[in-house]
């Protein structure tokens, strides 16, 4: 059903696009549309949430935010969101929620490409003293996300793969 509702919205669009990991590329993932839909929002939600088991949920901010909290919402487990980098004002922190030495995540994202954005996100919970080790995806662009998350100790997991939805 998840499968056929993006295909639906054409969250795959070809084009010259630029990737936040700075590369170019001829198509473009545009899960955040998608999140937009609280129907696609929710299957993607419930494709996650298998993978959380009793452990907490982190995403990077923006993107991942909306399939964090819903992935919260499926499974009643707490999230955390993560800036790109600490803020300069107020409390000054990277990470809003709570994170206690000791704690598990599981980080989500929308797509992954090289692995950076999950990278940092992962950086930033284990500088609190947290454990990750693995990463859920609703899409993994088969660009070498796997491939730099498993030599930082982190498991991949993607639903599905950019072919499965063209």
């Amino acid at each position: 059903m998840l499968k056929e509702m993006l295909r639906d919205l054409k969250v795959v669009e070809t084009g010259d696009f630029v990737l936040a990991s700075g590369r170019r590329s001829n198509y473009f993932v545009n899960i955040k549309r998608a999140s937009t839909d609280p129907r696609v929002l929710r299957e993607m939600a419930k494709a996650v949430a298998p993978h959380v088991d009793d452990r907490k949920i982190a995403g990077m901010v923006l993107g991942a935010v909306p399939l964090a909290v819903a992935v919260a919402l499926e499974t009643g487990m707490p999230y955390v969101m993560v800036r790109k980098s600490a803020k300069d004002h107020g409390v000054k922190d990277q990470i809003e929620g709570d994170v206690e030495s000791g704690d598990e995540f599981v980080v989500v994202e929308d797509v992954a490409t090289t692995g950076g954005s999950t990278l940092r996100v992962v950086d930033a919970l284990r500088r609190k003293g947290a454990t990750v080790r693995t990463a859920v995806v609703v899409v993994d662009r088969e660009e070498g996300a796997a491939d730099l998350l498993s030599e930082n100790g982190i498991e991949l997991v993607s639903v599905f793969t950019a072919k499965d939805l063209t």
